[in-house]
């Protein structure tokens, strides 16, 4: 653990935002993330939080074993971090910034650590072993007392270092408990090793006395290995389950090479940029700060922030995005976004609020572990009292038994370790969980139901085709129409712009007027504009010109209003341009593979009916609503909901928040200048539908995997419970049960965050 000259480096204000970010600039309330190290349970997580709860100025903490991370809320002006930093160390505890250099460091030494007295544990009990064998073998009289007293002796030295060395992480964490006043889950396994060496040790020493009939170094070196292998085992796996959340949210580099005045560059921590420094990015690093390139030619890997998998080309003008890699040449950045204001970090806090999020079973967990460790000690001295009158050695080992086997790590890690592992099996993926809680209310969604633009559909419109009347050109028309779109910004406006932008002419508009939800009217007039249109009239020539819905322009009209905008003048009817509207590449996979899970697909949409029928007739969805205003769509989804329906919503985040934030779990798609205002749990980016339905049948599994482990904890210890206080089960057994148990759990949990042929098939087949 860092000493406290080090903790006090970190009370510098520069260095918050390395791991913090300001949450109410007027109270001065700052959000950290910390990795804890040493903690092995639910325990050890409640232990964690009642110690920084209770440092002053420290608003609210929240501590997640499985992702052996802290978020911490605390007051500037009431506490610094070395402070409540303190707390933790004080409990027993490492602790480091999240983002600290010196992180990866710690958990290498931590591991380090953990192999020297799994191999020291290993080896010992090897000639422990070695040396118990003759008791075991030898027949009566084949063993003089002396060569017995030998090797009991033998065994006793060479157990020393497995209770002095192997068990020291055990013996500390208890004290530590012992003295704070609390149970934790080191305190009965070190009970239990204290007890056997101690009966042992008296075995060795009086052969006569009341415990000389057996010795049970055998058992105490190899329970201990057991134990130290699941921890050692569990630590890696653990690690593995939330690197890929650490690999994302490490990706920014260390620091940045920033040029000088005199030209020349100089490397500077992230921290210490500032906007409008022009930075030097080389090949294969990736880039501090947001930025538009000055010079150079490049590609980038943008797969996390944008989810787009392929290398984009990025040249003079492009803009790049912290936490994205330069693949391709040295490129010469301006940076204009740096530290909390950047993408990367608004998609860091997201995923920093799911790592330290509990799902509700894993706050169970953490309310029952005490309770639980508690009524492991009383019954460990219950079945030693009434083992005592009949056999005391006896019932020494068998509360040593009871002490080891009830131990609760793998009920407590049974929910986290898999929720943790899907969380970064889906940020790897491009889609970021806001709360784990989502997951469980995900596999129990029986509906879900879409936004249509920007969702469904792509979030604009092109000219399918036009009509004119009789010796008005197409180019004309379009010209007359561009003019005066580029005095509107809606949807349809930018269709027509875009598509007169390839033709020639000039024109300019006067006099704009706009009816919000009708069009637009203006005099044009030759002229010099950026809409480029052939086949003008002779100078000086003009037309008060209205451009809009039929109505807009005093027509009849028997097409659909919402997929036509006409144009007109004070004789009459110009031209009809037909927009369309581009369905998503991948909506018709997204919503058959929904269907084929037995979900129901719904569309709401506040565009005309006419429109939301056709995109839901080209998806094959009967049921949708266009019409709809964000209240509508909001008592369309409690009527849903009162039919007994749990739905998930899925929208662009723009203008779907009371629908987003009703439904019992919600997707946002759009990109991450969004992120922060986002009602959703689930934050897609990019530009694919799919990947919703891929997190559908990801949660499914992950809370079949939950069930598996909680299924199995709770069977191993209805099983071995009884048989270790009925002293039918030896302590070398229940310390391979225990180890064992949180191996399985643990190991089970992986297998979410790992891509396996034929996983998926139902996303294979329909993407194949």
């Amino acid at each position: 653990m860092p000493p406290a000259a080090d903790l006090q480096l970190l009370d510098d204000p520069q260095e918050w935002s390395a791991f913090s970010r300001l949450i109410d600039a007027g109270a001065g309330l700052w959000e950290s993330q910390v990795v804890v190290g040493g903690m092995h349970c639910a325990a050890c997580s409640v232990t964690v939080e009642d110690a920084l709860r209770q440092v002053p100025g420290v608003q609210t903490a929240t501590v997640s074993t499985g992702g052996q991370r802290a978020t911490v809320q605390w007051r500037a002006g009431a506490v610094l971090p070395s402070r409540w930093m303190q707390a933790v160390i004080g409990s027993g505890y490492q602790v480091l910034p999240a983002n600290d250099a010196f992180a990866a460091g710690q958990r290498k030494a931590e591991n380090r650590a953990a192999l020297w007295r799994w191999l020291v544990a290993g080896l010992c009990m090897m000639q422990v072993m070695m040396y118990a064998y003759p008791a075991y073998t030898a027949r009566p009289g084949d063993l003089s007392a002396e060569m017995e007293a030998l090797l009991r002796w033998a065994s006793w030295v060479l157990t020393l270092p497995v209770v002095f060395f192997s068990c020291g992480g055990f013996f500390r964490n208890a004290w530590n408990d012992v003295v704070q006043r609390r149970v934790g889950m080191d305190l009965p396994v070190a009970l239990g090793i204290a007890v056997t060496f101690a009966v042992s040790t008296a075995g060795t020493f009086e052969p006569n006395g009341i415990f000389g009939r057996e010795v049970y170094f055998d058992s105490l070196t190899m329970f201990v290995f057991f134990l130290l292998s699941g921890r050692w085992l569990e630590l890696r796996l653990r690690a593995r389950t939330a690197g890929a959340l650490e690999a994302v949210m490490n990706r920014l580099p260390e620091g940045a090479e920033r040029q000088l005045a005199d030209g020349s560059f100089e490397r500077v921590a992230v921290r210490r940029i500032a906007v409008g420094d022009l930075l030097r990015v080389q090949s294969g690093q990736s880039f501090a700060a947001d930025g538009v390139v000055e010079q150079g030619a490049s590609s980038v890997d943008e797969a996390l922030l944008t989810g787009e998998s392929r290398p984009l080309p990025r040249g003079v003008g492009a803009q790049v995005l912290a936490g994205s890699f330069n693949l391709g040449a040295t490129l010469w950045v301006r940076v204009q976004r740096v530290a909390n204001d950047t993408r990367f970090a608004q998609i860091v806090a997201l995923m920093e609020a799911a790592s330290s999020t509990k799902p509700t079973l894993a706050l169970l967990a953490d309310r029952l572990a005490k309770p639980f460790l508690v009524g492991v000690l009383l019954s460990a001295a219950g079945a030693a009292l009434w083992w005592w009158d009949r056999d005391p050695e006896r019932a020494l080992m068998v509360a040593v038994s009871v002490l080891v086997v009830t131990c609760p790590c793998a009920l407590s890690l049974a929910t986290p370790a898999a929720m943790l592992a899907a969380a970064g099996r889906l940020a790897g993926g491009g889609i970021l969980v806001r709360r784990l809680q989502a997951l469980e209310a995900l596999a129990q969604v029986d509906t879900v139901v879409f936004d249509k633009t920007g969702t469904l559909s792509r979030d604009r419109l092109w000219v399918q085709s036009v009509q004119t009347r009789a010796g008005v050109s197409e180019a004309q028309a379009l010209g007359w129409a561009c003019a005066l779109a580029g005095h509107s910004q809606h949807p349809a406006a930018r269709a027509l712009s875009e598509r007169a932008a390839d033709l020639g002419g000039h024109w300019v508009c006067s006099g704009v007027t706009e009816s919000p939800g009708q069009g637009l009217a203006g005099w044009v007039t030759p002229g010099a504009t950026a809409c480029d249109v052939a086949g003008a009239p002779a100078a000086g020539a003009g037309l008060d010109l209205r451009l809009g819905s039929a109505q807009f322009c005093g027509l009849a009209s028997d097409a659909d209003a919402d997929s036509e905008v006409v144009l007109c003048d004070a004789q009459g009817w110009i031209a009809t341009f037909a927009l369309a509207e581009a369905l998503r590449g991948d909506a018709q996979a997204c919503v058959d593979a929904l269907k084929a899970a037995g979900l129901g697909v719904q569309v709401l949409s506040g565009d005309g009916q006419r429109a939301v029928n056709r995109v839901a007739q080209a998806l094959g969805i009967k049921d949708a609503r266009g019409g709809c205003s964000p209240d509508d769509k909001l008592r369309a989804l409690r009527a849903l909901q009162a039919q007994g329906h749990s739905v998930a919503m899925v929208g662009d985040g723009l203008n779907d928040a009371p629908v987003l934030a009703g439904a019992q779990v919600s997707f946002a798609l759009g990109q991450a200048v969004q992120l922060a205002q986002a009602r959703a749990d689930f934050v897609v980016m990019g530009a694919q539908l799919l990947p919703v339905a891929h997190t559908v049948l990801l949660a499914r599994r992950t809370m079949a995997v939950v069930r598996q482990n909680l299924a199995w904890a709770l069977v191993y210890n209805a099983v071995c419970v009884p048989l270790a206080v009925a002293g039918m089960l030896p302590a070398w057994a229940a310390g391979l049960g225990m180890a064992g148990s949180s191996l399985l759990v643990v190991g089970n949990a992986l297998r979410l965050s790992r891509t396996t042929h034929g996983e998926l098939p139902l996303l294979e087949a329909l993407t194949a």
